[in-house]
Order: structure tokens, then C-alpha cells, then sequence
């Protein structure tokens, strides 16, 4: 019962959050109801239940067996309850499920009543405010235009004014100074004036927010803005400051389809008390003072755990400072390694690069980056142990009062708490705190209580006091990974095995078996990492699948050296130079430059083990939901459960089904012929890949899949647009990455369709950086580059010209000798050129591009794909938005339904049993109007005549109703799913929003 209550508790949570943002918002419930009452009740209704529980089986009489029983059984009278004990046994019952089910009508209350607090103080229109900021915490990055990262910090903000009139630095400097004085002798009236900006406090909005701050270097275009929001990565925790900012609302958790990558950045910050985002405008050079901060936020805002909390925040603001001095002087490894030592000390991920951190991903190891209970239990043992030494020294008389174990209990509990607090007192480093806090509880109380009852209390207690921590997947994978390595130190602990190693060795073979004993100790310590190891992976590939839609295989093999070498070397010596950075920083400094000196060599070894080419598919792109991670569940809970309490044959019919639905989930992917459109990252970079299946034997080189990749940028040749933030490096991973989810495991053929004059014109630099920073024009050539490296691809089309198309390839070979393994050669896509598929039932051709005029708006290539003999070929080629979250629930594209001119057109009477005519989808990627105006003047297909087409473009197109019309278009679809202009004129009335 312990167990089905706390799983319900959870589940019932989940659901309710779930739920909650489509439920009607109660303001009641909001204002009369107290959190802290509502986890104080929970508690007491636990405790309750947990002594009910205790009392819920009667004791039952022993009774000896004799060989006399079985004689007089017969004769003595049957012992049975007495009516009033069988009442009071009834009563209890019903209390006890009273009590349950009011645990968890509770706690769904609980989880409502924090959504609605939440949706109460949100911001719910964007706006551009001048508010007081008060920094919280340090950073998530820091501001540095070398490496393009930019700033975003949690703050609160309060006094929000709307902005009427943009103010400069030097505007919020004289508000900073004046109001001061302002304050103190207007304290009863409660207003502010100042000679440019009046502003009065009575009609400032005093409400409370907690948003993200952001700023990034190419909004600071301006010499003062851009000094000011250089300072911006100074601020200290608990630093107060006039801004003026643009404030935006939380995107919605419908959004994340949107997201190349699936990450959910609602529930993320959700997860964090986030109520809106906010972008720096213009920021005060000079902070408000501590009494000013006093005088203008709440008291209730500023309690003495706020105090604590700021005060450890500076220490590790100025941990972080130390080790950013000298920051530019180092080599780009060397500042990579800097920063996971930092991280691994205090949780500072800000300097760590995404490139590093997706390094870490792929070796599996991303879990060693955070501060994990390792850290606290290593950081509490030694200052136990360190306290026990004084004492024994010192005052030994101290244990005729307090046990040892208490003392050593005692310093422990308070370093894991202080610690915890200096790294952010995530889950990990929480829960290992109040496990030491709570197993000493139970010692001092002497109950009966297994360590996985403690943590399923604690993962419960963390539930209920924030309900929100159910969405972080650290929640789930701190939890559920500590469990299985309680779960796997009590199956590896048998009697059996001591006894065996225990043998008589006679005393002249001495030296003989202990070189064997060694042998085998060592041989057996290795097969138990192994063997701990796999059983984790395994049994945390399930939860992995579900939250990160995807797991590195090669992370079993790498974690086997890569989690010793952390434990046991560099986790420790790191703690303990931040402890002598305590008394002498020089002496710390010593010590982290050997830690910094082990992780680059880790990271170099890491890098080399990646590319090599049996790595290359280290990743593992299952479609995974909640049923079939019940299947996984059932399949080792044989191996969960104690020895003997489930038959492991049991786990024979669930791993059949789920390798049946595994292998239907993918099939699913690829069974109807499908255009995905990939979410890039940026709203004119579009990507979409068709996925074919061959209806017969005839197939390619025996494959049963056709697949194409389109690639095209969208930007308006005669409107300024902004350059695109993406590198080749990002795109192509983040395209591998989709294109992995989807099972395809290679591409027929890739077309870039619009032009690269940079490939034409522009001379290849010899000796190109290593990074390898492409312009706008080179981004797509360079992304086919990159992605042909892990997909094997048959066919490169490029719009435009590729006279330097060689020179690139190369010197991408030369800047990345290690990841270029193959070479691939560009084909011109111009008007007229044609690929059909082996059973002639799919053919791609090119409708636009001419290159032998001297004129790069003519060169962009719109393709089309026809697909012939619909009947037979199952069914029309379906157009799906994909969702990086959920691959198998990405929904259709919604459509601009234009009028249907077939209808009105004369039927062939003589002909009454005609073949379906041909489905053509239109690719379109024209960045100029010259385009279709030159295809309007050369070219006539007689194949759009015959039936209706789909097209596919942009709504920035410079397309025109006319050549709508010739191509019988009848749905318009755009990558930005904004409506094309060129086709209002054709709508029908009613506008079909259903699938094309």
C-alpha cells in the first residue's frame, strides 16, 4: 500500500499539471488557500496513514504444531474475532482508505493551487516596461561577442511603469540617484518624481515578477549600449538597477514543434518559476543602494533564507570571476576545460559551450557535468571525517554526551546542506542532503525503515512542496537511478559469494595464489563495473528515450572509465582545491590546473573516440511514448523484483511486444509517402525531406525507401531581412538529428535550391579558420557538406552556379581532416533536369533555374514531385509539420484552400473510366520576382494541366496569382505558416485548416 499510494500521488500530480493550463482559473482558490497549510496537511494525513498502516493486520494467535493437534483440531473450539474486533478491523479499513484517497485529493489540490498561483502573476502580453531589477542567483551564460554567446539571468522585477519614450543609460543614472531622496520625504505620500521622467509610485504596477533577462551582442549596436551590456556579466547576485526592458510572455507548451531540437522551453521554465521573458533595452550604470533596495521591495520579499541564498550566490559569483581572469588568453580546449572544472565545482555551467556540452552528449557522460550526490556525499565524508579527528584530539570527552556516529551525522548533515545551497540545491544535491537528514532520523528513531521507503518519501515530499519539479528530468533521472543502484547493491550481495572467495591456500603455494587472487579480484572488480553499468544503461534507457528522444550507445563503454575517473580523481581533487582556495587561492590555483590538465585530455580522448568510424552511429533514434516505455517496465521488472517473487520467463511475452511495436513504430514512419517539414531555427531557412516507400520488389539497390532532403533560404533578394544566426555545424546536426528520428538512414538525394553566388564568384580562402563560419550564401552548401559526413548521400543538386564547389570541399577537408570521410560531387539543378524512381511511379524535376544567364535572381530552383498512378501507390503523399518532441504525433500542415477549377472543367465523356491523374507537390524557393516572370515567358508544362497541385513556399515568395492558376493550384502551404498573398485573390470562402 506504501508503494500504490506515493505512485499515485505522483501520477495524479502529473496529470493535474498536465491539465491544468485548459482548466478555467478558480482566483478562490488562489486567494484563500496557503501553500505551506496545504504541505502541513499532507504531512500530518501522511504520518496518520503511515500509523494506521502499521496496525492495519491483526495479530494473529501462533499456534504450535504437535502431533496431538491434528487430533483434537476437531474437537477445540475455533478461534475467531470477537464482533467488536471485527468492527474496530472494519473501521480501520475505511479510515485507512479515507486517508489515501484524501492523501491524494490533496495533493492534486496542492498541484492546482501552484498552477494557478503561477498563471495569476505571469505575463500575459508583451510590453515594454521600465521596471526595478533585482538579480537572483548568478547567470546561465555570459555576455561575450568573441564566441557569440549572449546573457541570460534570472531576476525579479518590480515597479513595472509602461515605457512611453526611449530613455538612454544616462536617464536611469538620474532616476538612480534622485529617487533616494525622493522616497524618504515623500515616504507617506509613496511617490517618485524626477525632472525628465516623472514617475509617480502610486500608478507603477508593484506586482512581483520573476522573468529571464536576455541580451545578446547584435542587439547592441550603439557604443554606450554596447559598453553597458558588455558590464552586464558583472552584476552580482542581489545587485539592484533601473532597466528598461521588452517584455514578452512564456511561449506555450504547443509551441515546442516549432523547436528544431523538441526542447520545451515552456515546461523548462515552468520548472523554474519563470512568469516571462524579458530583452534588455537599456540598463543604469549605476545600482540602487541596499537601503534604497530596502525601501522600494517588500520586506516580506527580503527574508533572512533570501539573505543566506544572495550571500552564497556571491561567493560563487566571484568562484566564477576567478576563473574568467585571463579568460581570452587561453586556447578555446583550454577555456572548455577551465569551465568543467568550474561546473563541476559549483554548477556553473555559464562558460560551458554548446559544443562541449553536445561532446558530452555523445559520449553519454552529460549527467557527470552536474553536481550530482557524489559530490555532496565526498564533500560531507571528508569534513565528517576531518571534525571526528578534532574532536578525538581536542575533546574526546564530548562522546560521553553525543555518540560518535551523531557528531560525524551532525557535520555531515550541515555540509551537504551548505554545499547544496552553494550549487543551487538542485534535485540531485537536494535529495542527497535530505537523505542524509532523513536516514539519520530513522537511526535516531530506531523504525524499521528500508532506504527505498526513504526515497520514495522524499521523491514524494519534493512533489508537494514544488509540484513543478515533476517536470525536470533531473527529478526523474536522479530518483529512478538511485533506486536502481539500491536495487542493484541487494541483488549483488548474496552470502554465497563471500564464502567463495574465502579458501585454505597451503602455505607453500602462497605467493602463486595471491598473484591469482589478484588476478581474479581485479578480474572480478572490472565484471562488477560491467556488469553495474549495463544494468543501468539498460535500465535507464527507457526514461532516456522518453525525455530526450534519444541515448548515446557508445556511453556504456565510455562511462565505464569516464564515471572512475571523476569519482575517484577529478571530483575530489576539485573539492579539495576548493577547499584550500579557502586559505591560500595560489596553492588552489596549482591544483585546478592539474584537474583542468586531466579533463583536456579527457575531452581530446573523447574527441578522438567520436570520430572514429565505428562511432559514427553512436546515437539511438527510437519513436518512444508512455506504452512503450510500460513495455520496457515490464520486461526487467522480473530482474526489479526479489529473486523468485516473478518467473523471468515472464519477461519473454512483453519483450516480444515490444520489439513488435518498436519495429511498427518505425515501419509507421515510412509506410505512407510522407514531406516533413523540419523546424530549423530560422523562420527562412526552410528544410523538408520526402519519405518514400516502394510499392514493389524493384527498389533501389533492394531498399524498400526512397528519401530526399530539400534545403532552401527564403530571404527576400529585394527586402533587408536579418542575416541568419545559424552555422552549417548547428543546422546539419540538428537536421542529422530529425533525419535519425524518422529511421532514415540515408539520403537518395539533397537539393539545395537556392543560389550561393559565394560558390560562383568569390575566391575559397586557402587556409580557412577551423570554425569554418559561413556566410548566409555558403550556409547551405556547407550544411550538405557536414551532413554527407554522417548520412551516406547518392545526389547533390545545387541551384546556381558550383565553379568553386571543389575549392570548398577541400578546404573543409583540410580545416576537418578527422570528419571528412567522403567527398560528394554537385550536380547543377536547373530547369528541365529529372530523377525518376526504379518502379517510374516518382519522378523530382527541376521547373526554374537558369544559369547561363548572367543574372543570380534567376538562378533559385523551384522542384516538383509528381507522383504517378495515386491508386496504385496506396495514397497521395501527405504533408506532416514535424515535432522534434513527438516524431510520431507530428500533425499536418494547416492549408490555404484555394478554388477548385477541375470542377468547373468539361469531363472526357468518352472516356469514363480514366486513370487518376498525377499528384504533384510544388517546392517552390523563388527569392526574387524575376523568377516566375521568366518561367511565365519560357516555359509551358502540360503536366500541370491534368490535375490539381499542392504547393509549398514561403509567404515572403514573390510568386503571382497568375502562376498559381497555370499550375491548377488548389492548396497553398508556407514553412511559416503565414498566409501567401499571392493567393488571397483565389481563396475560397471557407479556409481549410484539415490535412493537404
Amino acid at each position: 500500500m506504501y508503494w500504490l499510494v506515493g505512485g499515485l500521488i505522483i501520477v495524479v500530480m502529473m496529470g493535474v499539471l498536465a491539465v491544468a493550463d485548459s482548466m478555467p482559473s478558480v482566483s478562490s482558490l488562489v486567494d484563500t488557500i496557503n501553500l505551506s497549510v496545504l504541505a502541513l496537511i499532507l504531512v500530518m494525513m501522511s504520518l496518520a496513514l503511515i500509523m494506521l498502516s502499521r496496525l492495519y493486520t491483526p495479530a494473529t494467535p501462533a499456534v504450535q504444531s504437535t502431533p496431538f493437534s491434528s487430533q483434537t483440531s476437531s474437537q477445540s473450539p475455533v478461534i475467531e474475532l470477537s464482533i467488536t474486533k471485527r468492527l474496530l478491523l472494519l473501521v480501520r479499513h475505511i479510515v485507512v482508505v479515507i486517508l489515501a484517497a484524501g492523501l491524494i485529493g490533496v495533493s492534486a489540490l496542492q498541484a492546482l493551487v501552484s498552477h494557478q498561483q503561477a498563471e495569476s502573476s505571469k505575463i500575459t502580453a508583451p510590453l515594454r516596461v521600465q521596471a526595478l531589477v533585482t538579480i537572483e542567483g548568478i547567470s546561465d551564460s555570459v555576455l561575450d561577442a568573441a564566441a557569440d554567446t549572449g546573457y541570460r539571468q534570472v531576476a525579479v522585477i518590480t515597479h513595472l511603469s509602461p515605457l512611453v519614450s526611449e530613455l538612454t543609460p544616462q536617464d536611469l543614472d538620474n532616476i538612480t540617484a534622485s529617487h533616494l531622496t525622493d522616497v524618504q520625504s515623500h515616504t507617506n505620500k509613496n511617490s517618485l518624481s524626477i525632472k525628465s521622467n516623472s514617475i509617480n509610485l502610486d500608478t507603477l504596477h508593484t506586482d512581483r515578477h520573476r522573468i529571464l533577462l536576455s541580451a545578446y551582442p547584435q542587439s547592441s549596436r550603439r557604443p554606450d549600449t554596447a559598453k553597458q551590456f558588455a558590464n552586464l556579466s558583472q552584476l552580482k547576485p542581489g545587485e539592484t538597477r533601473w532597466m528598461s526592458l521588452a517584455l514578452s510572455p512564456l511561449a506555450m507548451a504547443e509551441q515546442a514543434t516549432s523547436s528544431p531540437s523538441g526542447f520545451d522551453s515552456y515546461r523548462w521554465l515552468r520548472g523554474r518559476h519563470i512568469d516571462g521573458v524579458a530583452r534588455v533595452l537599456v540598463t543604469a550604470t549605476q545600482p540602487v543602494s541596499t537601503a534604497d533596495t530596502d525601501l522600494l521591495v517588500a520586506p516580506s520579499s527580503l527574508s533572512h533564507l533570501l539573505r543566506v541564498r544572495t550571500y552564497i550566490d556571491r561567493g560563487r559569483w566571484q568562484l566564477r570571476q576567478h576563473f574568467y581572469q585571463g579568460w581570452h588568453m587561453l586556447t578555446g580546449d583550454e577555456q572548455q576545460a577551465k569551465a568543467v572544472t568550474l561546473s563541476l565545482l559549483t554548477g556553473d555551467r555559464s562558460l560551458i559551450s554548446r559544443d562541449t556540452k553536445e561532446l558530452y552528449q555523445l559520449a553519454g557522460i552529460s549527467h557527470l557535468l552536474a553536481i550530482s550526490g557524489t559530490h555532496v556525499l565526498f564533500l560531507a565524508i571528508v569534513l565528517a571525517g576531518a571534525a571526528v579527528m578534532i574532536v578525538n584530539q581536542l575533546y574526546p570527552a564530548l562522546y560521553r554526551y553525543v555518540p560518535r556516529w551523531q557528531v560525524r551525522w551532525w557535520v555531515m548533515i550541515g555540509a551537504a546542506f551548505v554545499y547544496a545551497l552553494f550549487t543551487g540545491f538542485d534535485v540531485p544535491a537536494a535529495r542527497t542532503a535530505w537523505m542524509l537528514f532523513a536516514i539519520g532520523l530513522m537511526r535516531l528513531s530506531l523504525l524499521p525503515v528500508s532506504t527505498m521507503r526513504v526515497l520514495l518519501a522524499l521523491a514524494v515530499l519534493m512533489a508537494w512542496c514544488d509540484p513543478y519539479v515533476l517536470w525536470q528530468a533531473g527529478y526523474w533521472l536522479s530518483f529512478v537511478a538511485v533506486a536502481l543502484l539500491l536495487k542493484y547493491e541487494d541483488r549483488s550481495h548474496h552470502p554465497h559469494t563471500l564464502a567463495s572467495t574465502q579458501t585454505n591456500t597451503p602455505s607453500s603455494h602462497q605467493n602463486e595464489a595471491g598473484g591469482r587472487l589478484w588476478l581474479r579480484q581485479g578480474w572480478g572488480v572490472a565484471k562488477r563495473v560491467f556488469k553495474l553499468q549495463f544494468w543501468l544503461f539498460i535500465a535507464l534507457l527507457p526514461i532516456t528515450l522518453l525525455l530526450f528522444g534519444k541515448a548515446s550507445l557508445w556511453g556504456l563503454i565510455i562511462n565505464m572509465f569516464a564515471i572512475g575517473l571523476f569519482g575517484w580523481v577529478i571530483v575530489p581533487l576539485n573539492l579539495l582545491a576548493g577547499l584550500i582556495y579557502l586559505l591560500s587561492p595560489t596553492l588552489a590555483d596549482g591544483l585546478w590546473s592539474f584537474v583542468t590538465a586531466i579533463i583536456l585530455s579527457l575531452h581530446q580522448l573523447i574527441d578522438w573516440l567520436t570520430t572514429l568510424p565505428a562511432l559514427s552511429a553512436a546515437w539511438l533514434y527510437t519513436p518512444i511514448n508512455m506504452a512503450i516505455v510500460l513495455m520496457m517496465v515490464l520486461v526487467i521488472l522480473p530482474w526489479l523484483l526479489p529473486r523468485g517473487f516473478i518467473s523471468r520467463g515472464l519477461a519473454l511475452p512483453p519483450l516480444v511486444l515490444l520489439m513488435m511495436t518498436v519495429y511498427a513504430n518505425q515501419q509507421s514512419l515510412m509506410a505512407v509517402p510522407t514531406l516533413y517539414l523540419l523546424p530549423t531555427g530560422d523562420q527562412y531557412i526552410s528544410a523538408s525531406v520526402l519519405q518514400y516507400p516502394m510499392t514493389d520488389d524493384s527498389g533501389e539497390s533492394g531498399e524498400d525507401e526512397v528519401s530526399w532532403l530539400f534545403l532552401a533560404d527564403h530571404r527576400p533578394s529585394d527586402a533587408p531581412t536579418m542575416p541568419s544566426r545559424l552555422t552549417a555545424e548547428a543546422l546539419s546536426a540538428t537536421v542529422a538529428q530529425q533525419l535519425g528520428s524518422l529511421s532514415i538512414k540515408r539520403l537518395h538525394g539533397v537539393v539545395v535550391q537556392s543560389s550561393s553566388a559565394d560558390l560562383s564568384q568569390r575566391q575559397i580562402n586557402d587556409d580557412p579558420p577551423k570554425s569554418l563560419q559561413a556566410s548566409t550564401l555558403e550556409l547551405l552548401p556547407l550544411t550538405v557538406l557536414q551532413l554527407s559526413q554522417h548520412l551516406p548521400t547518392y545526389q547533390y543538386w545545387q541551384a546556381g552556379r558550383i565553379d568553386r564547389w571543389p575549392a570548398l570541399q577541400a578546404a573543409y577537408q583540410v580545416t576537418h581532416p578527422a570528419a571528412a570521410k567522403s567527398s560528394i560531387s554537385a550536380q547543377r539543378c536547373e530547369e528541365g533536369k529529372t530523377w525518376q524512381s526504379a518502379n517510374n511511379k516518382l519522378s523530382i524535376t527541376a521547373m526554374t533555374g537558369w544559369r547561363q544567364i548572367e543574372d543570380a535572381s534567376v538562378w533559385d530552383c523551384t522542384i516538383a514531385i509528381d507522383l504517378s498512378d495515386i491508386k496504385s501507390s496506396r495514397m497521395p503523399i501527405q504533408v506532416l509539420r514535424y515535432n522534434a518532441a513527438a516524431p510520431l504525433k507530428s500533425s499536418a500542415a494547416s492549408v490555404q484552400a484555394l478554388l477548385d477549377r477541375l470542377a468547373t472543367q468539361p469531363s472526357d465523356s468518352s472516356s469514363p473510366q480514366r486513370h487518376t491523374p498525377p499528384e504533384r507537390i510544388i517546392l517552390n524557393a523563388d527569392s526574387h520576382a524575376r523568377v516566375w516572370q521568366l518561367w511565365s515567358l519560357m516555359c509551358t508544362d502540360e503536366r500541370a494541366t491534368s490535375a490539381q497541385s499542392r504547393w509549398l513556399g514561403h509567404s515572403t515568395s514573390s510568386v503571382t496569382a497568375d502562376v498559381l492558376e497555370r499550375q491548377r493550384v488548389g492548396v497553398v502551404i508556407t514553412h511559416d505558416d503565414k498566409i501567401l498573398p499571392a493567393a488571397l485573390p483565389l481563396e475560397t470562402r471557407d479556409t481549410s485548416m484539415a490535412s493537404p
